[in-house]
């Protein structure tokens, strides 16, 4: 099959520009048979030059390769690299400077793109096996090294490397194509949300940047070029109907406390949550150095016990994570406060409420033998897995089935969600609530400002009010 033309067109030098008019490329277009072919410069002096060197090889009569859009003999010296080879070596680069959680999403991206590069030959394997093996070794550079890998991972491993496309085939506009489905396609034909889409035709992006930047097996990286009409779109927000309203909180809080087994243990967790908009990789991490509680006092009058404001000093966290994306292997991975530098404390006011089921929760538990408020059965963390079997068992005895299907109170993040919109419908400054709740005020207003479970009825109230009595 012939790879290479004559026919060829060169085209103009565009300059491109954002929506305030700024130049922020040039951009060179040409076609080589029925193909064409595009590369863009930051700078039009580069532009300029790499197109007289088309135009030389054009006068000269060179071939000019279909696949690479450029003169025969300058395709011929720039080397090729499979896809699994080029994307193994640059996990291998990222690898050590990653936190586990983005090990993780960086690795389980580019699994989602590594089918738009296998062929279909004989003797290909599963698309299961290689999802498999890919998570577990091909991707994984200190266990790949520890040479612990089965023969059939081996076997997985170097068909990749011998059999994936090469990471030039990028180019073509069927790929591209295959990559978009890829990357806003689930394997069931769903669509990702819009953030995991994202994330994934950003690693995708990285991984061809390194390609030409650093391995120089790629003439030019075509994503910056191309628009994605299928690209998910939608900011990130959360569903008001899952955000509860205080008598719905308490109540569920009520019911994990009488929870068989772990639940009397966990509902300070919980009321963490809710009071304080703790992340439950905070909550998990929280120790005594972490708490300044006023100590309780007895009420003259009605002899009953009070508890006043204290504040918890937040010093990190320790999400949870599968022990394969961690440097020890255990599951779990201590980190400081999300977005915040090592050492980075953030103050969180404690109601008198949580001031009290902190208390209550102390005096019946005390605290780990390594100061931590919440201990598992075995002495070590709370799990994922053990809190959220509590919630689940108490969701389950608390709403009725018709509430269950819906989304109130569906996980338990939504009693984080339902503190910061407390705080929000309480009035109070967008600026504190981002930093009581670790976020910017950027993304606290895209994601938690919502309303709680009927706080529009009463919205509508007070415009009636503003209105004056309608007639009937």
């Amino acid at each position: 099959m012939t790879n290479f033309s004559y026919d060829v067109q060169i085209w103009d030098i565009k300059p491109r520009k954002n929506r305030q008019g700024k130049i922020t490329s040039y951009r060179l277009r040409w076609k080589v048979g029925k193909r064409e072919f595009y590369e863009s410069f930051k700078v039009r002096a580069l532009a300029d030059s790499f197109r007289a060197d088309l135009l030389s090889a054009q006068r000269d009569g060179e071939r000019f390769d279909t696949e690479t859009g450029l003169p025969v003999q300058r395709a011929k010296d720039m080397p090729t690299m499979s896809w699994f080879e080029v994307t193994s070596r640059y996990v291998a680069m990222k690898w050590p400077d990653l936190a586990a959680t983005a090990r993780q999403t960086t690795v389980e991206a580019l699994i989602r793109i590594m089918p738009v590069f296998v062929p279909e030959q004989a003797g290909k394997p599963e698309p299961k096996e290689i999802r498999s093996v890919l998570r577990q070794w091909g991707y994984n550079p200190p266990r790949l090294a520890s040479g612990d890998a089965p023969i059939s991972a081996r076997r997985v491993l170097d068909w990749l490397s011998r059999h994936t496309d090469p990471v030039g085939s990028v180019t073509k506009p069927e790929v591209l194509r295959s990559l978009q489905r890829a990357v806003t396609r689930r394997l069931d034909g769903g669509a990702f949300a819009p953030s995991v889409a994202r994330r994934t035709r950003s690693v995708l992006s990285n991984v061809l940047d390194y390609a030409r930047t650093e391995l120089k097996v790629l003439e030019n990286n075509p994503l910056p070029d191309v628009k994605w009409t299928k690209m998910p779109k939608g900011k990130r927000k959360i569903d008001k109907r899952a955000v509860p309203n205080p008598v719905q909180a308490r109540t569920l809080l009520q019911q994990i406390g009488q929870t068989p087994r772990s639940g009397p243990h966990l509902k300070a967790f919980f009321a963490s949550m809710y009071y304080a908009a703790l992340r439950p990789e905070e909550a998990t991490w929280l120790g005594k150095e972490n708490l300044s509680l006023p100590a309780p006092r007895t009420n003259a009058e009605t002899g009953e016990t009070e508890y006043d404001w204290g504040t918890i000093y937040l010093e990190g966290a320790r999400p949870y994570i599968d022990g394969l994306w961690t440097d020890s292997g255990a599951v779990g991975e201590c980190r400081p406060l999300k977005a915040r530098e090592e050492g980075d404390v953030r103050a969180i006011p404690c109601h008198p409420e949580l001031t009290g089921i902190f208390w209550c929760h102390i005096e019946r538990y005390g605290y780990g033998p390594d100061g931590r408020l919440f201990v598992g059965e075995r002495g070590g963390l709370i799990s994922k897995v053990t809190y959220t079997k509590v919630f689940r068992a108490a969701r389950a005895a608390t709403f009725t089935d018709e509430v269950r299907r819906g989304p109130l109170l569906a996980r338990p993040y939504d009693f984080r969600h339902a503190a910061v919109s407390t705080w929000l419908a309480a009035g109070l400054d967008p600026s504190l609530v981002a930093l009581w709740a670790g976020q910017s005020v950027a993304v606290l207003l895209e994601v938690y400002a919502s309303f709680l479970d009927g706080g529009e009825e009463a919205a509508k109230r007070q415009i009636e009010q503003a209105l004056g009595h309608r007639p009937r």
